[in-house]
């Protein structure tokens, strides 16, 4: 295995990936979740979390944002750290890996072919009713899933949804998981109080006590997630050909939901990708969720931004960002089809030279 990276689990996943032709499927969404202060970085201010997944696929397909008059940065420190789309774009462009978009829920509509899996971004998980359209969102997921996998043999699905580990922590605890202080965050200070706090005021709003059990893993969308899990966890399960989720402990919410739903699912097929900035994060804890879920393969891998001439990308090693856009999973199907982790960090520093 390449030394850039990091398995938990078994690796046999990844040997069967090394010869495949991958299709890259970004599914964003929003919630005004992400307005509540404090609880997310994706963004200079709570409101500009809006404009976040739609910016950061703009930059992915056009190289620049144009619902946004400047590129996302999340500003923690002297050094900004850039959007983690720089990551993905510079990682598909490289390997030459083709990429689509799905919107499950933008408040901000991308100027950018896509896929409309649902119109309305999710609401204020504090209100028990999130995501209203979760099942149709789902079978939806699942229509697109069947589709793409006669185009490809290897899905990666990545997402950008600002506020999803907080969703993600309401819908895993809400399915009885241990997900408390274990989900990460965007920035350095991880909020968990406060995320625990913003879960239990929407499962109290939908008439839950804290400790409670929602047994339909739908309904645990419906009332404390947001709309990008549940379209994720239909593609998978519509999929025929291999899955890998690109992303972080968001993930880990739609494989809970995939259990749910499928108590029997076959995870050998499919694999988490991440960065090691998720995988190493002393804030959270992604290997104590999914052990309780099933067995699950995840890979880190390390870009190695230490050694990066980009003071940007160095606020990555400090925890200013960790994940977003599927970066993860971009650098490691780069990786799968024979570029080198140095080759991959040069083509994002010359990507951040450009556009910042």
């Amino acid at each position: 295995m390449n030394k850039n990276i990091k398995c938990y689990g078994s690796s046999k996943i990844l040997n069967e990936l090394q010869n495949t032709n991958p299709l890259f499927l970004c599914v964003i969404a929003s919630t005004k979740t992400s307005n509540i202060p404090g609880i997310t970085g994706a963004g200079v201010t709570p409101e500009l979390t809006d404009y976040t997944p739609a910016a950061d696929l703009e930059l992915v397909i056009h190289g620049e944002p144009r619902c946004l008059a400047e590129i996302p940065q999340t500003v923690v420190g002297d050094a900004p750290a850039p959007t983690p789309a720089v990551i993905t774009k510079a990682s598909l462009n490289i390997a030459d890996i083709p990429i689509m978009v799905a919107d499950a829920g933008a408040a901000i509509k991308p100027d950018v072919p896509y896929i409309k899996l649902n119109e309305k971004p999710g609401e204020d998980i504090r209100l028990g009713n999130a995501v209203p359209d979760a099942r149709k969102i789902f079978e939806n997921g699942i229509l697109l899933g069947k589709t793409l996998s006669k185009l490809t043999d290897h899905l990666v699905i990545g997402e950008s949804t600002p506020a999803g580990t907080t969703t993600a922590l309401g819908v895993l605890t809400a399915l009885g998981y241990d997900a408390r202080m274990k989900v990460s965050g965007s920035m350095p200070e991880n909020p968990h109080d406060l995320k625990h706090e913003v879960v239990l005021e929407g499962l109290q709003a939908a008439g839950y006590k804290e400790g409670d059990v929602v047994e339909d893993a739908l309904r645990a969308v419906e009332i404390v997630g947001d709309p990008m899990i549940p379209a994720v966890a239909g593609i998978v399960i519509g999929s025929e050909v291999p899955v890998t989720l690109a992303g972080g402990t968001q993930m880990t919410a739609v494989c809970s939901v995939i259990k749910g739903v499928q108590n029997e699912f076959d995870f050998s097929k499919l694999c988490i990708s991440t960065t090691i900035f998720v995988a190493e994060d002393e804030t959270s804890d992604i290997n104590h969720i999914t052990r309780q879920i099933g067995d699950i393969s995840i890979f880190a891998v390390d870009p190695e931004f230490e050694k990066s001439q980009v003071p940007g990308l160095k606020s990555y090693l400090n925890g200013s960002v960790k994940e977003g856009v599927g970066a993860g999973g971009a650098m490691m199907v780069s990786m799968l089809k024979g570029e080198s982790i140095d080759d991959i960090r040069l083509n994002i520093e010359d990507l951040c030279k450009k556009i910042f």
